[in-house]
Protein backbone atom coordinates (compact mmCIF):
# COMPACT_ATOMS: atom_id res chain seq x y z
CA UNK A 1 0.00 0.00 0.00
CA UNK A 2 1.43 3.23 -1.01
CA UNK A 3 2.04 5.91 1.81
CA UNK A 4 1.07 9.32 1.85
CA UNK A 5 3.42 12.02 2.82
CA UNK A 6 2.05 13.74 6.07
CA UNK A 7 4.81 16.88 5.87
CA UNK A 8 7.66 18.06 4.46
CA UNK A 9 10.09 20.78 4.92
CA UNK A 10 13.43 22.43 5.07
CA UNK A 11 15.06 23.42 8.28
CA UNK A 12 18.44 24.33 9.50
CA UNK A 13 18.75 21.37 11.50
CA UNK A 14 16.71 18.30 13.55
CA UNK A 15 18.08 17.01 16.53
CA UNK A 16 16.83 13.36 17.76
CA UNK A 17 16.06 13.58 21.23
CA UNK A 18 16.44 10.50 23.72
CA UNK A 19 12.72 9.59 23.77
CA UNK A 20 12.76 9.51 19.61
CA UNK A 21 11.14 12.44 19.14
CA UNK A 22 12.44 15.39 16.55
CA UNK A 23 13.35 19.15 17.45
CA UNK A 24 13.30 20.79 14.40
CA UNK A 25 15.71 24.05 14.20
CA UNK A 26 14.87 27.11 11.87
CA UNK A 27 12.22 25.99 9.22
CA UNK A 28 13.70 27.72 6.60
CA UNK A 29 11.24 30.20 4.16
CA UNK A 30 13.79 31.40 2.01
CA UNK A 31 17.33 32.50 1.97
CA UNK A 32 18.42 35.56 2.25
CA UNK A 33 22.13 36.98 1.43
CA UNK A 34 24.28 39.70 0.93
CA UNK A 35 25.22 38.36 -2.12
CA UNK A 36 25.13 35.20 -3.82
CA UNK A 37 26.85 32.53 -4.22
CA UNK A 38 25.75 32.00 -0.27
CA UNK A 39 27.40 28.57 1.30
CA UNK A 40 24.61 26.96 3.85
CA UNK A 41 26.42 25.06 6.47
CA UNK A 42 23.54 22.49 7.17
CA UNK A 43 20.77 22.14 5.04
CA UNK A 44 17.89 19.71 6.17
CA UNK A 45 14.66 18.17 4.30
CA UNK A 46 12.31 16.55 6.97
CA UNK A 47 9.86 14.36 5.58
CA UNK A 48 7.26 12.03 7.26
CA UNK A 49 5.51 9.24 5.40
CA UNK A 50 2.11 7.73 6.72
CA UNK A 51 -0.66 4.60 6.03
CA UNK A 52 0.95 2.62 3.96
CA UNK A 53 3.05 -0.71 4.02
CA UNK A 54 6.47 -2.27 2.26
CA UNK A 55 9.38 -0.66 1.03
CA UNK A 56 9.51 3.04 -0.37
CA UNK A 57 12.71 4.77 -2.29
CA UNK A 58 12.36 8.11 -0.92
CA UNK A 59 14.48 10.87 -3.81
CA UNK A 60 14.40 13.90 -2.16
CA UNK A 61 16.25 17.03 -4.85
CA UNK A 62 16.88 20.34 -4.39
CA UNK A 63 16.40 21.91 -8.16
CA UNK A 64 17.69 25.67 -9.14
CA UNK A 65 16.02 28.34 -10.84
CA UNK A 66 16.36 27.14 -13.94
CA UNK A 67 13.92 24.19 -13.49
CA UNK A 68 16.18 21.46 -14.23
CA UNK A 69 19.39 21.42 -13.30
CA UNK A 70 19.49 19.32 -9.63
CA UNK A 71 21.34 21.53 -6.72
CA UNK A 72 22.12 18.59 -4.72
CA UNK A 73 20.00 15.11 -4.21
CA UNK A 74 19.32 12.17 -1.84
CA UNK A 75 18.33 8.85 -2.17
CA UNK A 76 16.44 7.45 1.16
CA UNK A 77 15.12 3.61 1.46
CA UNK A 78 12.54 3.16 4.16
CA UNK A 79 10.23 0.34 5.34
CA UNK A 80 6.33 0.64 6.49
CA UNK A 81 5.31 -2.41 8.35
CA UNK A 82 0.90 -2.09 8.31
CA UNK A 83 -1.10 1.08 7.50
CA UNK A 84 -1.01 2.21 11.08
CA UNK A 85 2.86 2.68 11.06
CA UNK A 86 4.93 5.93 10.12
CA UNK A 87 8.61 6.52 9.15
CA UNK A 88 10.61 10.44 9.47
CA UNK A 89 13.42 10.87 7.18
CA UNK A 90 15.51 13.29 7.13
CA UNK A 91 17.98 14.51 4.66
CA UNK A 92 21.21 16.63 5.74
CA UNK A 93 23.64 18.56 2.95
CA UNK A 94 26.45 20.28 4.22
CA UNK A 95 27.79 23.32 2.67
CA UNK A 96 25.55 23.25 0.06
CA UNK A 97 26.18 26.24 -2.35
CA UNK A 98 23.54 28.44 -3.64
CA UNK A 99 25.11 30.03 -6.59
CA UNK A 100 22.64 32.59 -7.80
CA UNK A 101 18.86 34.27 -6.67
CA UNK A 102 15.68 32.80 -7.90
CA UNK A 103 13.19 30.30 -6.61
CA UNK A 104 14.53 26.91 -5.94
CA UNK A 105 11.99 23.96 -5.89
CA UNK A 106 12.30 21.16 -3.45
CA UNK A 107 11.13 17.77 -4.64
CA UNK A 108 10.23 14.55 -3.06
CA UNK A 109 9.78 11.86 -4.87
CA UNK A 110 8.05 8.19 -3.81
CA UNK A 111 9.72 5.13 -6.28
CA UNK A 112 10.24 8.23 -8.69
CA UNK A 113 6.71 9.39 -8.68
CA UNK A 114 6.95 13.17 -7.54
CA UNK A 115 4.60 13.36 -4.34
CA UNK A 116 5.20 17.07 -3.54
CA UNK A 117 7.40 20.36 -4.99
CA UNK A 118 7.63 23.51 -3.14
CA UNK A 119 9.57 27.13 -3.71
CA UNK A 120 12.38 28.03 -1.41
CA UNK A 121 13.55 31.18 -2.47
CA UNK A 122 17.17 32.83 -2.39
CA UNK A 123 17.22 36.52 -2.11
CA UNK A 124 19.69 39.30 -1.80
CA UNK A 125 17.59 42.24 0.03
CA UNK A 126 18.07 45.85 -1.20
CA UNK A 127 20.49 47.76 1.14
CA UNK A 128 18.70 50.94 2.13
CA UNK A 129 21.52 53.61 1.40
CA UNK A 130 19.66 56.09 3.53
CA UNK A 131 20.48 60.54 1.94
CA UNK A 132 23.43 61.57 1.16
CA UNK A 133 25.68 62.72 3.90
CA UNK A 134 26.20 66.54 3.58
Amino acid sequence: MIPDLQASFACEDVRVEASGSHTIIGIINGIAAPSVPIRVLKFCIWTRWCSGSGRFTQLTRVVRPDEFTQLVSATTQFQLGNEDSHVTNVNIFAGVEFPEEGIYHIEILLDDVLKLRYPIRVFCPKQNSGPAAG
